[in-house]
């Protein structure tokens, strides 16, 4: 069975329902309970648990997110599409990888006309 909202294999059982559409278990998590990326407590949360354990920088990121940061330095700013083609991912999981690198305050997204951009954040 294929998810008809990521297109990803779903195997026997574990199809879900969301919106009249069978959905593999990370599209129904993120329809139900989407990632926020401008969320203050969680920007403060992951902020204090960084500076609690000594990290600064890329520092306790995964090797994804990590990659992301390096790929947006590099590039100095990128879609989010452009993001998903590069590190073939799918968009749902751009924006989870994104979320954790905005709540760590290293990128950020800025709206530039009708395009919105991701962006280094100042340090």
């Amino acid at each position: 069975m294929q998810c008809e909202k990521c297109r990803a294999e779903i195997p026997e059982g574990e199809e879900m329902r969301l919106h009249g559409k069978i959905v593999c278990e990370d599209c129904y998590v993120i329809g139900v309970q989407p990632p926020k990326t401008c969320d203050v407590a969680a920007v403060h949360s992951a902020k204090m648990h960084r500076q609690m354990s000594g990290q600064t920088g890329t520092e306790g990121l995964s090797d994804v997110q990590k990659s992301i940061y390096e790929f947006v330095k590099l590039k100095e700013k990128v879609t989010k599409d452009q993001l998903a083609e590069h590190f073939n991912l799918p968009l749902a999981e751009i924006e989870r990888q994104f979320t954790v690198l905005r709540h760590c305050e290293l990128l950020k997204g800025t709206k530039e006309g009708n395009a919105v951009y991701i962006v280094v954040m100042n340090q």
